[in-house]
């Protein structure tokens, strides 16, 4: 691959990033954002976690984490479950509430992504799909 081929995908990842924020932003209809959304699908996918877990997941400092769970918890999306054998340590459990805006926030996405990409073939979607999600794995 040519130096300009990674220019280029530099240069479409960042616009990307910016359309992306730009998309959730304003047109935010839920009471979640990105980096909620993020810790409570991880949450509800894989299960109670902690702060330690989570912060390893996403390739984020414990204290971004923390604040992002406190945030959560403020809400009522996630509750604290304490650790019986280290009382300062707790893990993250989901609430009927968080399960409710992560399922109103998910729609909202997938509706806009099938707004987006309406005219892309199937084929289209699966490739762009595996190709993110592999480009994803390398970090």
């Amino acid at each position: 691959m040519s130096e300009n081929q990674y220019e280029i995908i530099a240069l479409e990842l960042a616009i990307l990033a910016r359309r992306v924020a730009s998309m959730t932003t304003y047109r935010k209809t839920s009471d979640l954002d990105r980096s909620h959304y993020l810790l409570l699908h991880q949450i509800h996918t894989r299960g109670s976690a902690g702060v330690k877990i989570l912060a390893e997941e996403f390739h984020l400092n414990v204290s971004t984490v923390s604040r992002q769970a406190a945030s959560l918890e403020e809400k009522g999306f996630v509750t604290r479950i304490p650790d019986p054998i280290d009382g300062r340590a707790f893990t993250l459990q989901i609430t009927p509430a968080g399960e409710q805006a992560l399922t109103i926030y998910r729609q909202e996405r997938t509706t806009r992504m099938q707004e987006l990409l309406a005219s892309w073939t199937r084929e289209e979607l699966d490739t762009f799909g595996d190709l993110l999600a592999r480009f994803n794995r390398t970090f």
